[in-house]
């Protein structure tokens, strides 16, 4: 029998991007089952009316609630699809088959979780344009256990921008972190990995999402990266991201001179210490004072409670 999909997107502040969204959804080859949206502040939520539409559910919780482990936990609990496809508020259906193609991924019932490439937006840096390409190539590639040691920790790489999981699996496995700052996606991968279970990336199944941070949103993001890292060495202790970083680096600016624009190694070198500095920090956490964890992260609400 078809497999039946469910859909999580949260939201804060959704704006245009989240509409279009929501129409690409809407005009997808695959019969989708429910749409959930958990909101984060219902007063900055759209009058729209996207609940009046057929297997829309919004339900609002307050920001001191949310979580990005528990909160899209919370939503998986809600559903009993047999395939639960998370995404964010801001990833774009590239087109009407991005549905059938994460589910076609699901045939095989060793795949735990499949996830689709990310494309840059036309206002994307020529920097984040390469980097989607580094992270989210164009061939389709099964991974498991077994390529470990050559991806390293790209093995279980998985983004909740635009990620189906088999419902199965996360329920045997016990679903997403409930207390997480960042990177749920990845530690529930690993354990997959670990769990024997195989991860899905399927090229062909497309988003459009892609962001030109600066350098202290790039510190902060990196800053929670290195926490999340800190907090679960169950999982990244497999493999070690800091030569995934450094290769990105040099294969970037050798593009940079390739297409003539050399002088653009400069953002990329100040971006990248910035990168690197915040998931040190964030890996050392631990150590430092709080208020001075409570600067470096993007979610000060995972602290209450911590050291």
């Amino acid at each position: 029998m078809k497999k039946t999909v469910d859909i999580v997107i949260p939201t804060f502040k959704p704006d245009e991007k989240f509409h279009n969204l929501m129409q690409m959804l809407f005009k997808q080859t695959y019969q989708i089952g429910r749409i959930l949206v958990m909101n984060t502040d219902a007063s900055l939520f759209p009058k729209e009316g996207y609940d009046k539409l057929p297997n829309v559910e919004i339900r609002h919780l307050p920001r001191e609630e949310f979580d990005h482990g528990g909160t899209r936990d919370r939503a998986a609990c809600l559903l009993d699809g047999d395939i639960i496809l998370f995404m964010t508020q801001d990833a774009v259906p590239a087109d009407e088959r991005l549905v059938e193609r994460l589910a076609a991924c699901f045939e095989d019932p060793g795949i735990g979780a499949a996830y689709a490439r990310q494309l840059p937006c036309e206002d994307c840096s020529i920097v984040e344009k390469y980097t989607r390409s580094f992270n989210y190539p164009g061939q389709s590639r099964i991974k498991s256990k077994e390529e470990l040691q050559e991806m390293g920790i790209k093995t279980f790489f998985c983004s909740n921008v635009c990620a189906a999981y088999s419902r199965s699996w996360y329920e045997k496995l016990g679903g997403f972190e409930k207390h997480t700052i960042f990177n749920e996606d990845m530690i529930f991968a690993g354990r997959l990995i670990q769990a024997g279970a195989k991860i899905a990336y399927a090229a062909d199944a497309k988003v459009v999402h892609s962001h030109n941070y600066g350098c202290l949103e790039q510190f902060h993001r990196n800053f929670d990266m290195g926490v999340s890292q800190a907090d679960h060495p169950e999982v990244f202790g497999m493999a070690r991201s800091e030569s995934e970083g450094i290769k990105l680096v040099k294969q970037t600016a050798s593009y940079l001179c390739k297409i003539h624009k050399p002088w653009l190694i400069f953002d990329l070198v100040l971006k990248s210490g910035f990168k690197f500095l915040g998931y040190r920090m964030g890996k050392a956490y631990k150590k430092l004072p709080k208020w001075l964890v409570l600067k470096c992260t993007m979610n000060r609400h995972y602290f209450c409670g911590h050291q």
